[in-house]
């Protein structure tokens, strides 16, 4: 056991810089720089390099041709998944915020996307999902309110068709999310959150370290 205590030590030591590396793997383009860059000024948190990399990866290996997003912000998320959509697939993306919504359109445009590419729709997303259709998914990312996460969960498994993606941006929070002391709502929300897609028999889940968390899950046919 002791052995194993310092060899556990040794990959500890390596972990931080090794999570670095990851999350700066893939480079970011002029595009999602200036979307940053909006979103720092509006004091909003944008999704790190790396998580933006693995949707990217995520919504090329379900091919997908419709996403859902809460949570447009500036668009730094929304560019990751476009670049991993296909030609012809469409994002609609949720937010309450139509001012962050315009700084996304605009960083859509100078990442290349037509106008076609992604469909805007303002407001809260408890609102905005029941009206979208059934099983009309192929991927649902979640970066909304974590005092809501579990209603989006449910959304999410009526969105997705069989074999889609869910996933929720954020589920680290910080370190908190594994932190005995006492917590805020919103974590204990977070905590539900992980317990109910670990526990669905209807979900195939994944939990990735990039960014503050990427909890991630595919629905069973």
């Amino acid at each position: 056991m002791r052995r194993l205590r310092g060899q556990e030590r040794a990959i500890t030591g390596n972990r931080q810089t090794s999570w670095a590396f990851a999350d700066a793997f893939v480079a970011e383009d002029e595009a999602l720089r200036w979307a940053r860059d909006r979103a720092r000024e509006a004091g909003l948190r944008s999704v790190s390099s790396g998580t933006g990399a693995a949707l990217r990866l995520l919504a090329a290996a379900v091919d997908a041709k419709a996403v859902a997003e809460i949570g447009t912000g500036t668009g730094v998320s929304g560019i990751h998944l476009l670049h991993g959509m296909r030609p012809d697939g469409v994002l609609t993306t949720v937010d309450s915020d139509p001012e962050s919504q315009q700084f996304a359109r605009q960083a859509f445009r100078a990442a290349g996307f037509a106008g076609n590419r992604a469909r805007f729709i303002p407001g809260r997303a408890l609102e905005v999902l029941p009206r979208l259709a059934d099983g009309g998914y192929d991927l649902v990312f979640c970066d909304g309110d974590r005092l809501e996460c579990l209603d989006y969960l449910a959304e999410s498994l009526r969105l997705l068709r069989p074999g889609g993606l869910v996933c929720f941006e954020g589920v680290f929070a910080d370190g908190r999310t594994v932190d005995s002391a006492a917590q805020p709502a919103e974590v204990q929300r977070l905590r539900e959150l992980l317990r109910a897609i670990r526990e669905s028999t209807v979900l195939l889940p994944s939990l990735l370290p990039v960014g503050d968390g990427l909890l991630c899950a595919v629905r069973r046919g």
